[in-house]
């Protein structure tokens, strides 16, 4: 007497191993009814989550760190050549006055009309740092002119705060007739103006976009 099922059973048992469709197990497609399940390629294994952006100056520089400890000698310099070439290029940029590459405190049409007109003229602010340098090496090589030195720089400070406050006084009154909208702070602005005229004109950044004397519009 033969048990139910039992026939069915051994004709399993015999029925010879099925293959498995290579190009179904690569699709990632489930296996037809009575096909063991394929398995997944090695491609098509999740990967490990990204790392997010750094958020901070700080982790950025710990992150460059890590990197370069895995690279080699070769390498390193490669990747330094590179940064130093993008910093170059960055600084090139702001010192043309292009915008996007501007610190805070030069962005926006204000502030580069403040620049061009002081630019376009002759300022006794930026006579400081040539005439102290020139008064300090006087007063070295000829000691007996040491009494007259206080003085001079005291007259100096004295023409320097008037240049400033009338400078001042100009950059705001041409700001509010050009932008009458805006809303920098008269005192800021003036003092905005005044320490870029301090400078010696070679020095000033972003770089003078206007010769002197000519008529800022």
């Amino acid at each position: 007497m033969k048990l139910l099922g039992r026939k069915n059973d051994e004709r399993a048992a015999k029925a010879e191993p099925v293959e498995v469709d290579e190009s179904v197990a690569s699709a990632g497609v489930t296996a037809p009814k009575g096909k063991p399940t394929p398995k997944r390629s090695d491609s098509a294994k999740r990967r490990g989550p990204v790392a997010p952006a750094p958020m901070t100056s700080a982790e950025a520089r710990k992150r460059r760190k890590e990197m370069r400890a895995t690279l080699t000698k070769e390498e390193r310099r490669e990747e330094k050549a590179k940064r130093r070439t993008a910093m170059n290029d960055r600084r090139e940029r702001m010192m043309s006055g292009e915008e996007a590459y501007l610190l805070p405190r030069d962005q926006g049409p204000v502030r580069r009309y403040a620049r061009d007109i002081v630019d376009s003229r002759r300022n006794v602010l930026g006579l400081f740092m040539p005439a102290a340098l020139g008064l300090i090496f006087v007063m070295l090589a000829v000691p007996q002119v040491q009494l007259f030195i206080s003085p001079a720089m005291l007259v100096l400070m004295l023409l320097m705060a008037v240049d400033g406050i009338l400078l001042g006084r100009k950059v705001n009154k041409a700001v509010d007739a050009k932008f009458p909208d805006n809303t920098e702070g008269s005192f800021k602005l003036g003092m905005y103006a005044a320490g870029r005229a301090s400078q010696m004109r070679r020095m000033r950044a972003p770089r003078p976009q206007v010769e002197r004397g000519a008529k800022v519009v």
